[in-house]
């Protein structure tokens, strides 16, 4: 029987889990917004890595072309959208000298070290939660399905902790990437119709959040929702 622990796949798709993982947790560490995309095209690039690693091992070219598509997509497209739109938003202000303040989340419902904290609890709620799906059948592949789960829960916890709203849109994508690395992981992939699909539907949302924030910015001067909601009251 064949060790997983020792074959170069497995080493791979380990090495590939990890940066995604990791990659979600810097976008709770770091608060510079321009440091948070970064770390988002980090993670599109780990999860095109797990598709096409998992088509090679077992030879389906449809799910290599779905990895270069969701690279191309993840890695490329979607963080210079909100790169762009970052861009546009600390231009805006620069004039009144709020550019700075605009390209951080400077003030998150929990800071920098109760995030890690959480992130830590997530990964191990994720790994307990996953723990008798990767009993029905210990491949590598779901054995790594605690990472895509506790990314879901990550891109969650970024949702409600961040009052940017490109902070937000960066946690929506999170969800959805976390989504995506489970359905890889857990089924060696989902249909190449399908997973163009969704990624068209992700491409349309972002294009619809940006255009949100764009108006946001020109109406009212910041994308902080607590002093939106400050401006309703």
């Amino acid at each position: 029987m064949t060790d997983f622990a020792t074959t170069p796949y497995t080493q791979l798709l380990d090495l590939a889990c990890g940066a995604f993982l990791l990659a979600a947790v810097l976008v709770l560490w770091r608060h510079e917004l321009a440091a948070v995309v970064r770390a988002f095209a980090l993670q599109g690039g780990a999860l095109a890595a797990i598709a096409a690693l998992l088509g090679a091992h077992e030879g389906r070219v449809e799910l290599v072309v779905v990895a270069v598509g969701v690279g191309v997509l993840r890695a490329g497209v979607l963080p210079h959208l909100v790169r762009r739109a970052l861009t546009a938003l600390t231009a805006d202000r620069s004039p009144y000298g709020t550019g700075g303040t605009e390209a951080r989340e400077t003030r998150p419902l929990v800071n920098a070290a109760g995030s890690l904290l959480a992130a830590a609890a997530l990964t191990l709620l994720a790994r307990a939660v996953a723990r008798p799906l990767v009993a029905l059948d210990p491949t590598p592949a779901t054995r790594a399905l605690p990472v895509g789960l506790a990314v879901v829960l990550i891109g969650f916890f970024v949702l409600v902790t961040r009052r940017r709203a490109l902070s937000q849109v960066v946690g929506f994508l999170l969800l959805d990437n976390g989504i995506t690395a489970t359905a890889f992981l857990a089924a060696s992939g989902v249909p190449l119709v399908v997973e163009l699909g969704v990624s068209f539907d992700v491409l349309f949302a972002v294009l619809v959040l940006h255009l949100l924030t764009a108006r946001m910015r020109a109406a009212f001067g910041t994308t902080d929702l607590d002093d939106l909601r400050e401006l309703h009251d």
